[in-house]
């Protein structure tokens, strides 16, 4: 049963992960840091990290960028090798940070996701189109990692008491 609730769960924010990338994908960019995002859909990755761990979150992380980009026609496009790159490492980063580092909290893993992605992204998009000059990109988007880092982890942390789990403790609130 418990096997089947996990299953169930993880659907429904695989689901929430889509709807999210895709609302993103559709939020215009700004004209200063083009191709910035606020990196809503890695609330649900972190979240998934946090309460189901690593393997839970590389299912999610890919069943989410492969459904995005066939809905919203970028599969096997530069945009979907850019989401597909920047989603795994993040991920990667992390989970490690969470498992194998006690001294960063959520705010800080978020933040190291976010910069993580971003260079992953960076790095994709000069291999794809063969223009190491974009490496000069960077840093704006290491700098945008800070705000949208935090971002993320205020509402992991604020959504944290509605979702009835512990996520420093790794463990369920008691129901009374």
């Amino acid at each position: 049963m418990k096997f089947i609730k996990k299953q169930i769960n993880l659907a429904l924010l695989v689901s929430g992960a889509i709807i999210l990338h895709i609302l993103e994908f559709m939020l215009p960019t700004t004209m200063i840091f083009p191709g910035a995002k606020l990196g809503l859909a890695n609330i649900i990755t972190l979240f998934v990290i946090l309460k189901y761990g690593f393997i839970s979150g590389l299912q999610v992380s890919l069943l989410r960028i492969i459904i995005s980009s066939v809905l919203a026609g970028t599969f096997l496009t530069t945009s979907f090798f850019l989401s597909l790159t920047g989603g795994l490492l993040s991920l990667l980063v992390m989970s490690l940070f969470y498992y194998y580092s006690s001294k960063f909290s959520i705010i800080g893993i978020s933040i190291l996701g976010a910069a993580s992605h971003n260079f992953a992204q960076v790095l994709m998009a000069a291999t794809l189109i063969d223009n190491w000059r974009l490496l000069f990109y960077l840093p704006y988007l290491l700098i945008l990692s800070l705000p949208t880092g935090i971002f993320v982890a205020l509402l992991i942390i604020k959504l944290e008491k509605y979702l009835k789990f512990d996520l420093l403790n790794k463990k369920e609130f008691e129901t009374n």
